[in-house]
C-alpha cells in the first residue's frame, strides 16, 4: 500500500530566475592599444606654433588689450592649446581629445575666418574695412594672413585628414554657441563701458550700436547665430559622413 497523499503540501522557496546581464559598452582604447602617431604629432604643433606665433605678433605690433578683445585671437588661442594637447597625445600615445572639445575649437575658427573673409576683408560687404585695418602691411599683413587662413584650413585639415570620424553629435552643436553668445555680450559691454568717441568703441562694424543702434545690431546678431548655429551642424554631418582616413604602417612599426 502507498502512503496517503497529505492534503497540506508546504510551500516550497521560490527559485531564484537568473540575473539578466546588461550589456556593458567598452571603449575602443580597451581593445586597440593605442599607437604613436609621429607625423600626426607633427602637424599639429607645427598648427599650435603658427597660431601662438600669429597671436603673439598681434599682441606686439598692436594694444594687448584691445588684441585680446577679438574673436580671432581668442579662437587661435584655443586652436593652439587644443593642437599643442592633441600633438602630445598623438606621440605619446594616448586618447584623443573628447570630439566636442575638437567640434568647438575647430568651430570657432572657422568662424573667425569666414567672418574676415566674406564680411570684413570683402569689399562688396556692407561691414567691410575701411582704412589700415582693411589693407594691412607687413608684419600686420603677415600675422593677418596666418590667424584667418592658415591656421582655419590646418584645422580643417587635420579634422579630415588625422582624426576618426563620427566623434561630434548634434546634441553638442547647441553647446558650442554659448561661447559666441558669451562674446557677443562681451562685446556689447565693453562698448557701453568706453566713452562715445573712443577708437575702436566696437570691435566689429556689425556690432557697432553707436551707429546702428541696438535693434539692428540684434538682428545682425540674430542673422550669424543662425548662421554660426548651421555651420555646426554641417559640420556634425560631415563627420558622420566622411570616410575614415587612411593609415600606413611604415617600417617603424608606427602607424600614421
Amino acid at each position: 500500500m502507498t502512503a496517503p497523499i497529505p492534503r497540506d503540501i508546504p510551500d516550497l522557496p521560490a527559485i531564484p530566475s537568473p540575473s539578466a546581464l546588461k550589456p556593458a559598452p567598452v571603449p575602443a582604447t580597451a581593445v586597440v592599444t593605442p599607437v604613436r602617431r609621429p607625423a600626426a604629432a607633427a602637424f599639429r604643433l607645427l598648427v599650435a606654433l603658427a597660431a601662438a606665433g600669429g597671436v603673439t605678433l598681434e599682441l606686439l605690433l598692436g594694444d594687448p588689450s584691445r588684441a585680446l578683445s577679438h574673436f580671432t585671437i581668442q579662437s587661435n588661442m584655443l586652436l593652439a592649446l587644443v593642437m599643442a594637447l592633441s600633438a602630445r597625445r598623438a606621440w605619446t600615445p594616448g586618447r584623443p581629445l573628447p570630439g566636442a572639445v575638437l567640434g568647438a575649437t575647430l568651430l570657432y575658427v572657422v568662424i573667425a575666418a569666414l567672418v574676415h573673409h566674406l564680411l570684413l576683408a570683402n569689399a562688396a560687404s556692407p561691414f567691410s574695412l575701411t582704412g589700415e585695418a582693411a589693407t594691412p602691411t607687413g608684419r600686420q599683413a603677415l600675422s593677418h594672413a596666418v590667424l584667418n587662413t592658415v591656421t582655419p584650413i590646418a584645422a580643417v585639415l587635420d579634422w579630415l585628414l588625422l582624426t576618426s570620424p563620427g566623434r561630434m553629435h548634434l546634441r553638442q552643436a547647441g553647446m558650442w554657441l554659448l561661447y559666441p553668445m558669451a562674446y557677443l555680450a562681451f562685446c556689447l559691454t565693453r562698448g557701453e563701458l568706453l566713452l562715445p568717441g573712443t577708437p575702436d568703441r566696437y570691435l566689429y562694424p556689425f556690432l557697432d550700436v553707436g551707429q546702428d543702434g541696438f535693434k539692428r545690431v540684434l538682428g545682425n546678431a540674430l542673422l550669424l547665430g543662425l548662421s554660426f548655429y548651421a555651420l555646426a551642424v554641417l559640420l556634425v554631418a560631415v563627420d558622420h559622413a566622411r570616410p575614415k582616413p587612411i593609415r600606413h604602417r611604415w617600417k617603424t612599426g608606427f602607424r600614421l
